[in-house]
């Protein structure tokens, strides 16, 4: 058999590396991996300076964003500093020195510390290990290194929350005193049950919440069915860990939901990417890439994060290729609420569920109350097919018991007395608000440079770059201004065209003043390096 090709730089004195372009690791986290172990190992100094992006792009032989996105994984998790045109080098102490903290002798100083670590205060040789030594490096099972891995990418930045950053809900409309209200009432009458709990959830918060369901979404389900979870997230690695083995198929949507593809990735399963366009989720070419996948991830009516959303049609065609093979669906339906035009289509549970043929539904619903409410809370639920309830409550009581009871009963109340659906009203209004702010201001102050149009749903935009752009680039001087925004480019497992180069802009979290200001600095960050 004839080996795999690979495209390899030449020698460098600081750093050799190799990436597969045949290979189903991105090619951005090939580069990240092979930096880093050349750092752990040795083979490239602490404190050496590395090539510019650009010259390592060249030598690897493909894109600048690829390199752009290793390094800028690698400055956050502490092995790189520097910031860009003004070099990139080796951290003297890396990350992985930090997990554990040397013991003093007693009356030893923090200098003979330091002498004994081989390192002084101010700088010096890397540290040396002696010979029968135990490393600082925990030894993490595959899996854990998985995790760690993908996970790092969730991680939110640390300080208050700014425009535009992404699943930001309106904080300011969380109606506050009524929810300490009706948490105090539920105090004073001492009902709240202080034991274990049903894994799957409070019964008067299920109940509620599959009577909502059903008005809102077209959800068809018995209270069984409703499970109440720490978030969405936790559904995705519920659902990922119970229904995949490892190297199983999942059709992912391309761009798509990093939460998402860390769950699966953790699971061990292997990605499919799948093409959307204005139909939203190609089902066709699903087929092709991958007829024999096991399960297929969608966020049909509002896709992330382009928006569109699928087309009747295509449903139907990805709930018959779920009959036909015996796959499952994880339906994602993130932030439904937040339509402003028109009706939304029926959610796909709904369409599976209307059935009378008696085959089991290949359905798994997924909501959060994390946008209407506030994230803080950690409150979502998911709906699973009628065979799944057991398998679900015996995997969710190994995991974390379940959610806590006094905000599960506190929400059943706060919907059952009908201020659920005030709220959502008040808070769609007040969104609908911010998103016209932020379009009318991107059209005054970045004409040329951005393009925003306005989305009848949702809590983001795509501000579509200039031709020539690097959103990569973008996002990176838009965040030295105080801006925060995702280049759509890292919602890509393979390399994205140019043409599709774009920042995701969330704008439901912040008033109409700070959504002015910020899209001052971005013009003007955007401008800085139109001119560089």
């Amino acid at each position: 058999m004839e080996p795999k090709k690979q495209r390899r730089g030449p020698a460098s004195p600081l750093v050799h590396l190799a990436v597969d372009p045949e290979s189903e690791l991105p090619m951005y986290r090939q580069v990240y991996e092979g930096l880093r172990e050349s750092i752990l190992s040795g083979r490239l100094a602490r404190g050496a300076r590395l090539p510019s992006s650009r010259a390592l792009a060249a030598d690897l032989g493909v894109a600048r964003n690829t390199v752009l996105q290793a390094f800028d994984q690698l400055r956050s998790e502490g092995y790189l500093h520097g910031r860009r045109g003004g070099g990139t080098r080796a951290r003297e102490v890396i990350p992985d020195s930090l997990l554990t903290v040397p013991r003093a002798k007693s009356g030893e100083t923090t200098s003979a510390r330091s002498r004994r670590a081989g390192t002084s205060q101010g700088g010096g040789s890397a540290p040396r290990v002696a010979q029968g030594a135990v490393s600082d490096t925990p030894r993490l099972s595959q899996r854990g290194r998985a995790l760690v891995s993908s996970g790092a990418t969730l991680i939110r930045a640390g300080g208050p929350h700014a425009p535009f950053e992404l699943g930001v809900p309106a904080y300011d409309a969380f109606p506050r005193r009524l929810w300490g209200q009706l948490a105090a009432r539920r105090w004073r009458r001492g009902d709240v049950d202080l034991g274990e709990r049903d894994p799957a959830g409070e019964a008067v918060l299920r109940v509620a919440i599959a009577e909502y369901l059903a008005t809102a979404r077209g959800v068809r389900c018995t209270t069984d069915q409703v499970f109440v979870l720490n978030g969405a997230q936790q559904a995705l690695h519920l659902a990922a860990q119970l229904l995949l083995d490892p190297g199983d198929r999942v059709w992912i949507e391309e761009p798509g939901y990093v939460g998402a593809r860390v769950a699966f990735e953790a699971a061990g399963a292997r990605l499919v990417p799948v093409p959307v366009d204005e139909d939203g989720f190609d089902t066709a070419a699903a087929t092709h890439l991958a007829p024999d996948a096991r399960l297929a991830y969608v966020t049909p009516s509002h896709q992330f994060p382009l928006g569109v959303v699928m087309s009747a049609s295509r449903r139907l065609q990805l709930l018959a290729w779920a009959r036909a093979n015996g796959a499952w669906i994880l339906e994602d339906d993130y932030d439904s609420e937040f339509r402003y035009t028109g009706r939304p289509l029926p959610c796909m549970q709904g369409l599976e569920a209307e059935r009378n043929d008696g085959s089991p539904s290949r359905v798994l619903y997924v909501g959060t109350f994390s946008k209407t409410l506030v994230s803080g809370l950690r409150l979502g639920y998911m709906v699973v097919p009628d065979a799944l309830i057991e398998p679900f409550r015996a995997a969710r009581s190994t995991v974390d018991r379940h959610t806590p009871t006094i905000h599960q009963q506190v929400l059943a109340d706060f919907i059952g007395e009908g201020h659920y659906f005030r709220h959502i009203r008040h808070v769609r209004n007040l969104c609908a608000e911010r998103q016209a702010v932020l379009v009318d201001a991107a059209e005054s102050r970045l004409r040329g440079a951005m393009t925003i149009h306005a989305d009848p749903a949702g809590l983001h935009v795509l501000g579509r770059l200039a031709p020539g752009t690097d959103d990569v680039a973008a996002h990176a001087a838009a965040m030295r201004r105080g801006v925060r925004s995702a280049p759509l480019s890292g919602f890509y497992i393979r390399q994205p065209t140019p043409a599709k180069s774009a920042l995701v802009l969330g704008y439901g979290g912040f008033d109409e003043p700070s959504i002015r200001r910020a899209v001052d600095e971005l013009a003007i960050a955007l401008e800085s390096i139109r001119s560089a």
